[in-house]
């Protein structure tokens, strides 16, 4: 399932690409429920983010669970992927997506790390950053997509940067590697506002119907009795 990219100049040859699916969080801004499992059109964002990167190619796919990992680990059974849970998450998101990357197997060109609560990324989101990684900036190892100058995601970032993200400090993770190596980032400048949608709170979800008119709802397990 890799990734054939074409361009301007004809085929680039195959990018291996590996995933790092963050769905560890508390959810403690949404009254301590999972956000992995609020639903858009019936489907939980955290199957809809298995789909998109399904849809994109992606080579191999780690999932990081850790706060619910009991509720969330059933809406992913039926996906080829491998269930990391960490067992700290209060950690913090580092924490988990150096669990990731270690669990990643393969041999991989890029690494591309997403996270659980985006609603509206899909398959053709995803190709799009990867493609941006294969004709980035001579000498440049990591990609974020920027909408208005402001940081999205996914990123995608080369093996040598997940080698060196491991072998640093617990405490370092590819926020801290960029701030570290700034002149190692390219930025993938884009108008396509979906890399900058999430939600963290109750108020998120609810301005997220008003500007796209569709609705986020909790699945009825997790609705508080009235």
């Amino acid at each position: 399932m890799g990734c054939i990219l074409k361009g301007g100049g004809g085929l680039y040859s195959r990018l291996a690409v590996g995933a790092v699916l963050l769905a560890a969080g508390a959810g403690s801004r949404m009254g301590g429920r999972p956000k992995a499992l609020l639903e858009l059109g019936g489907v939980p964002l955290i199957r809809r983010q298995l789909i998109a990167l399904s849809g994109a190619g992606v080579d191999e796919v780690v999932v990081v669970l850790g706060h619910h990992a009991e509720l969330i680990e059933p809406m992913v059974h039926s996906f080829p992927v491998t269930l990391v849970r960490n067992l700290n998450p209060d950690e913090g998101q580092t924490s988990s997506l150096r669990l990731g990357l270690q669990a990643l197997t393969g041999r991989h060109d890029a690494v591309l790390v997403a996270l659980a609560d985006q609603p509206l990324i899909n398959a053709q989101d995803i190709s799009a950053v990867i493609g941006a990684f294969k004709k980035r900036a001579e000498g440049t190892a990591v990609v974020v997509p920027t909408v208005d100058g402001k940081p999205g995601n996914p990123v995608v970032f080369s093996a040598e940067v997940q080698q060196q993200i491991l072998a640093g400090d617990a405490s370092v993770g590819c926020r801290q590697w960029r701030a570290a190596n700034p002149q190692a980032v390219s930025f993938f400048a884009t108008d396509n506002r979906r890399y900058r949608v999430d939600v963290d709170t109750l108020d998120d979800i609810a301005r997220f119907e008003r500007e796209t008119g569709h609705a986020l709802r909790w699945p009825a397990a997790l609705v508080p009795a009235a």
